[in-house]
């Protein structure tokens, strides 16, 4: 109803968690459709950048602690739409799964105004029975939610990926560090969905296209095990890795250990190292969309979205690790683009085709 009675430039959107991976996406796709975005965050210096996509004065930023019930009403008190993006994968000091995962959203939910619009983004892996506690809570928050406000829009994306993300940087990262790549869950299959289509499926449910009351399974077009997106890693960035599957047990062994070193260094372990038992146990079960959220069009297909390929955005982004980066000369571009100003053929594979050219070949004398 908002939707249909203001514009969104007259609209207020408050987003949980705006200055994160998927945020950006969100607060940028929000300020394109006119929105008025204010980034709710812990630390608000860290969404310095996000101002410079929209304008002057249309984003903002406050601090907000979802363990701080005054901060998130203070973040809500005038807002229409209230966008939760906040999730960790790995508990650190007071960052704990049950209090952001499981109760930050009912808080949120309970703070904002009745006639607010409510968008949760929860995951595909959410399960009250999973062994992982991650998997748990965020299952507890849907059902916290739903509890506090039935008619709240809940998103479940796959992993995601795009620029400056966490799945194939990693692994790219990994490539460039390792001769061998120890693989936990190895076998188990993914639906990658790109957070561009993520951020267009939250703007339709702020612009109120989206039914509430439902939650969404948010998958790409592509379903894929990980041995295979690390061998696809591997690939565009000419990196020649020998990739080891783990079994669960040793995956659990390995978690373990990693999230031990990680604790034991206060966090001094590269990044693209840190792993827990948690995650690793997460790894053992299938995440992709359901064929119930199919059958029922609750996918991006369903909202009218058109899901982006891997093909089409990682290439562009993971160029960086190839071993000469984006100056690499193995692209083999003369396979896609003709050699037509050259003054002899290069070869069998140079797509030698002078006669298609606008001007003069390089070294050659003009006929005018």
């Amino acid at each position: 109803m908002i939707g249909a009675i203001r514009t969104p430039s007259q609209q207020l959107v408050t987003v949980f968690g705006g200055s994160g991976f998927l945020g950006r996406y969100v607060v940028s796709a929000l300020a394109k459709r006119g929105y008025r975005v204010l980034v709710a965050t812990r630390r608000p210096n860290r969404a310095n950048f996000l101002p410079t996509q929209g304008r002057v004065g249309q984003i903002n930023a406050i601090q907000a602690n979802l363990r701080d019930r005054d901060s998130v009403a203070r973040a809500v008190a005038k807002a229409d739409h209230v966008i939760n993006l906040v999730g960790i994968l790995q508990e650190k000091g007071r960052q704990r799964f049950d209090t952001l995962q499981a109760e930050g959203p009912r808080l949120i939910a309970e703070a904002a105004r009745p006639d607010a619009t409510i968008i949760h983004v929860s995951a595909i892996g959410a399960d009250e029975g999973s062994e992982s506690l991650y998997a748990r809570s965020k299952a507890a928050g849907e059902a916290n939610l739903l509890k506090a406000r039935p008619n709240a829009i809940i998103l479940r994306p796959s992993l995601m990926f795009g620029p400056g993300d966490g799945l194939f940087n990693r692994f790219a990262s990994l490539a460039r560090m390792l001769p061998v790549l120890p693989l936990a869950g190895a076998d188990t299959r993914f639906q990658p969905v790109y957070a561009g289509d993520v951020a267009a499926a939250i703007v339709a449910a702020v612009d109120g296209r989206v039914p509430g009351g439902r939650v969404y399974e948010l998958g790409g077009p592509e379903t894929k095990t990980l041995r295979e997106i690390v061998a696809y890693v591997c690939e565009v960035t000419e990196r020649k890795r020998l990739i080891l599957s783990l079994p669960n047990a040793a995956g659990r062994i390995q978690g373990t250990v990693l999230g031990t070193l990680d604790a034991i260094t206060l966090g001094l372990l590269p990044n693209e190292l840190v792993m827990t038992k948690d995650q690793a146990i997460l790894l053992e079960t299938d995440n992709v969309v359901s064929d119930a959220a199919r059958a029922e069009g609750r996918t991006l297909e369903g909202l009218g979205i058109v899901p982006t390929t891997i093909e089409a955005i990682a290439p562009s982004y993971l160029i960086r690790y190839r071993k000469t980066g984006q100056f690499d000369l193995k692209r083999n571009a003369t396979k896609t683009m003709p050699d037509l100003l050259a003054p002899r053929s290069g070869g069998p594979a140079s797509d030698f085709e002078p006669h298609r050219a606008s001007g003069t070949a390089v070294g050659q004398p003009s006929s005018h």
